[in-house]
């Protein structure tokens, strides 16, 4: 029996967007101008946003003898490994290869495809992709 394995968002990274929304908020409230006011409202709107889902998504990928589970802003999905395909896609954009780690589920006529990046899983989707080829029973 494996231990579980997890990933989620780097906690550096989920701090820095609610300490940017601390400061785009008391810039916000300082701030003379309308226009000002409404583009730092708006950052500020968008940086909490970003704490939220890096704190609540937590963990955001999770790994057990049973199978998955994945953590979106509507719950927590258990996905048994016979359900799932994972792949790791690559994609060049502006010169620049991204790697993404795609887990396809199907389950009768239902199916999901959730897309991780390496900001959701706080490492390099290679490394996942090896693990989760190596627990996969």
């Amino acid at each position: 029996m494996n231990p579980p394995r997890t990933w989620s968002p780097q906690p550096g990274l989920v701090g820095l967007a609610w300490g940017l929304a601390a400061v785009f908020l008391l810039v916000t409230i300082l701030s003379s101008d309308p226009v000002s006011r409404v583009f730092l409202g708006l950052a500020t709107l968008i940086q909490l946003a970003l704490g939220a889902y890096g704190t609540f998504v937590r963990p955001r990928l999770l790994v057990d003898d049973s199978g998955l589970t994945v953590r979106t802003l509507s719950g927590a999905r258990q996905l048994p490994w016979h359900e799932v395909k994972v792949r790791l896609a690559r994609t060049r954009r502006l010169g620049r290869e991204t790697a993404t780690l795609e887990l396809d589920w199907r389950r009768g006529e239902h199916e999901q495809l959730f897309v991780f990046t390496p900001l959701d899983l706080g490492t390099d989707p290679h490394d996942v992709a090896d693990v989760l080829h190596a627990l996969r029973p």
